[in-house]
């Protein structure tokens, strides 16, 4: 496909991030529920050989989210709405940023990223399909970006499958079933900055708009 005008960027410049392409998902847009859940009865390993101010790994980050995934009392404590995705923030391991989501039948988060922020996430009931990027993208100074071919990754995450990913991952997150709910756990450290949203016509990526914690908190 070629590029929409002249001064269209394409990913054929932007590096392969030094991990493997990656979520998790993004927090939904819709009104998120007050109640505050209390921390899962799981908590992640923290290697004493790493200095106190460090954060979790992305490794810890997916031990505590699959570990949350089967805890089946914090899991039935999600209300769930058929009319749009619920949420419930958790306390993650080591100061990160955690959340129970809901995902009625045929809802998703749209193209996203997380800025700086690594994560983990894991699919606790029902089936979530990522499809995600394999290219990191510039973090700015672009509105409009031209995709090469071979770029797009797609996974099925079923009850009790989940991924990590790096910094900077594109990707968006769905619910494909047209009649059974998802509930996923997600963690991101550090705390989400923020989550820069896309749309995509084809091979054309296109920045929409940059949200900030105080959206979705």
């Amino acid at each position: 496909m070629s590029s929409p005008s002249p001064a269209v960027p394409t990913a054929a410049s932007v590096p392969s991030p030094a991990t493997a392409p990656s979520p998790v998902a993004a927090v939904a847009s819709a009104s998120p529920v007050a109640a505050v859940a209390s921390a899962p009865a799981v908590s992640a390993r923290v290697g004493s050989a790493r200095a106190v101010s460090a954060g979790p790994t992305v490794a810890e980050l997916l031990d505590f989210v699959r570990r949350a995934a089967e805890d089946e009392a914090l899991i039935a404590s999600l209300p769930l709405d058929p009319e749009g995705r619920t949420w419930v923030r958790l306390d993650g391991p080591g100061g990160s940023e955690a959340w129970l989501i809901g995902w009625p039948p045929g809802t998703g988060t749209g193209w996203h990223d997380h800025a700086d922020s690594v994560g983990a996430f894991t699919t606790a009931s029902g089936t979530l399909k990522e499809h995600s990027l394999a290219v990191r993208l510039p973090t700015d100074g672009w509105k409009t970006l031209e995709l090469n071919e071979g770029v797009d990754r797609s996974r099925e995450l079923a009850a009790g499958q989940g991924r990590a990913f790096g910094q900077n991952h594109v990707h968006e997150v769905l619910n494909e079933s047209d009649s059974v709910h998802a509930v996923s756990v997600h963690a991101y450290y550090p705390p989400l900055p923020r989550i820069r949203r896309f749309s995509r016509t084809g091979a054309v990526l296109r920045l929409e708009q940059t949200e900030s914690p105080e959206d979705w908190q």
